[in-house]
């Protein structure tokens, strides 16, 4: 007989279960690049992680005389539902073996938990910052994961999901590009050369990873502008902020990260990140020395890049800001950089301007990841 466990945060034990339930559901699987420990342990860190500062969150585990055979994490995100007058429950960190009772077990926990703080819809998978990713995938099972930009799971989760009532809310869709294939519109670069040459945009590249921390500040409050108008937006808090970019400083290539300029004002950027993939697979979750090493030899003889992160602010979009982007991407793609294959990662059905671009520019969808939401 299943049953339910709410996790001790403050248990070192419980929080280790509830970890490496996830590395044991997929150690077969080809697909699956392993996170590291101390990223998914920051989650349970109620001290440390900045989502703690303004939000709820709880995990339970479901087990099967006495072993762990299902997860989950369920969270009240208050700026959320402040900012878009919502009660939403959100959850993450689902995991569950093939057997739909201990999928029910699971969300009847979570149902319970939001129910009690007086929230009447659950919305997932959507995780605890703008870099957990979103969704649970729904297509391309037979594409190997991008680093943990976004989870890869097995195919029966969404049927177990919708079992229970679950809808779709929104996909995240990446995309495939072969550089070699990249086109670009003519006018595109024509409209480009002619607002930097007007002065209306200009590009700022960076040298280094220090030069990127002195503008840290600045890309991170732009990033949250940028997508003020999407599905997932809230306002962002200090610590949150500077807890994304740590995040992406340390696997950053700072000639992938092109920030967009207009009245000394940034109003886009595109973040390029080299695949480390493969360099994760072999850590298996762990930070070492030699693992970092590792690490950094994968971002230098990698053949695969992701671009995760690319916006105008809403106000510049049609001005030409839309153009340089795209024109400075295809640069970004392009062989001098000795990239074979690109990912455009997690971009929101929602922002379908962009997405009709990129699927003009050459962007083959391969892969969906789906948000759900059920009424409680």
């Amino acid at each position: 007989m299943y049953e339910i466990d709410k996790i001790d945060t403050s248990n070192k034990k419980q929080v280790n279960e509830f970890v490496q339930f996830h590395y044991d559901l997929y150690q077969d699987c080809p697909q699956w690049v392993p996170p590291f420990y101390a990223d998914l342990k920051m989650m349970l860190n109620r001290e440390k992680h900045p989502f703690y500062e303004h939000s709820v969150a709880d995990f339970f585990v479901v087990r099967d005389q006495g072993k762990v055979v299902g997860r989950i994490a369920v969270m009240e995100n208050q700026p959320f539902n402040k900012y878009h007058q919502t009660k939403n429950a959100q959850f993450t960190q689902i995991d569950f073996i093939e057997d739909q009772a201990v999928a029910n077990k699971l969300f009847e926990a979570a149902f319970d938990w939001a129910r009690k703080r007086g929230l009447n819809k659950m919305v997932g998978t959507k995780g605890f910052s703008g870099f957990d990713g979103y969704g649970i995938q729904v297509e391309g099972f037979e594409h190997r994961q991008m680093m943990n930009m976004l989870a890869y799971n097995y195919p029966y989760y969404p049927t177990m999901v919708e079992t229970l009532g679950f809808e779709k809310e929104v996909d995240f869709v990446s995309c495939y590009i072969d550089p070699h294939e990249f086109q670009l519109d003519p006018r595109i670069d024509v409209i480009s050369q002619k607002v930097q040459e007007r002065g209306t945009f200009f590009v700022q590249n960076f040298k280094n990873k220090r030069e990127i921390t002195q503008w840290a500040d600045r890309i991170g409050q732009a990033y949250n502008d940028t997508f003020v108008n999407n599905w997932e937006y809230y306002p962002f808090t200090k610590r949150e902020i500077k807890y994304l970019l740590d995040t992406l400083l340390t696997v950053v290539d700072p000639k992938l990260v092109k920030i967009i300029m207009a009245d000394n004002k940034i109003v886009g950027f595109l973040i390029g990140f080299p695949d480390i993939s493969e360099a994760m697979k072999r850590a298996k979750g762990h930070i070492n020395p030699i693992s970092i090493i590792d690490l950094l030899l994968e971002m230098k003889k990698t053949k695969w890049i992701s671009m995760n992160g690319a916006g105008v602010l809403p106000e510049y979009q049609g001005r030409g800001g839309n153009a340089l982007l795209y024109s400075e991407m295809k640069k970004t793609v392009s062989s001098r950089y000795s990239f074979d294959h690109v990912e455009l990662t997690q971009v929101a059905e929602t922002t379908k301007m962009m997405r009709k671009d990129l699927e003009n520019l050459g962007g083959k969808p391969y892969k969906n990841h789906r948000v759900y939401h059920r009424d409680i």
